[in-house]
């Protein structure tokens, strides 16, 4: 017999528990892989991105199944996740500014010199 979701009870809907223990497995083969970033030794842009994929994978699942989002109206999603994600993407925008601001006073100013002071 095929498992289906179990009734709702007392308006609360139950989900089957297999889910969560997939997703529970999943956890564990993702984080499996973020170590395995750091047992192969990667460098550079393909370590952080690794790294930074598998954080993002593993808190989307978390978000979506063991904090239920994945059965919530749009409206509370939105609510959720759309000010996490505007941060970011003014948190992008700061530190495209901030290497702008850098960069053009580099090229105004030139590179920083050392001051000698003569001693007679």
């Amino acid at each position: 017999m095929a498992h289906a979701e179990a009734p709702a009870v007392e308006g609360h809907q139950q989900h089957p528990l297999a889910i969560y223990l997939w997703v529970w497995v999943l956890l564990f083969v993702l984080s499996s892989f973020s170590y395995a970033v750091d047992y192969y030794q990667l460098q550079g842009m393909l370590r952080w991105s690794l790294i930074i994929i598998f954080m993002l994978l593993k808190a989307g699942f978390i978000i979506a199944i063991f904090m239920h989002m994945a059965w919530e109206r749009l409206a509370l999603i939105y609510a959720i996740v759309l000010p996490p994600l505007c941060l970011l993407v003014f948190i992008g925008l700061m530190s495209y500014e901030g290497d702008y601001t850098f960069l053009t006073r580099l090229d105004s100013f030139g590179p920083a010199t050392e001051i000698k002071a003569d001693h007679h």
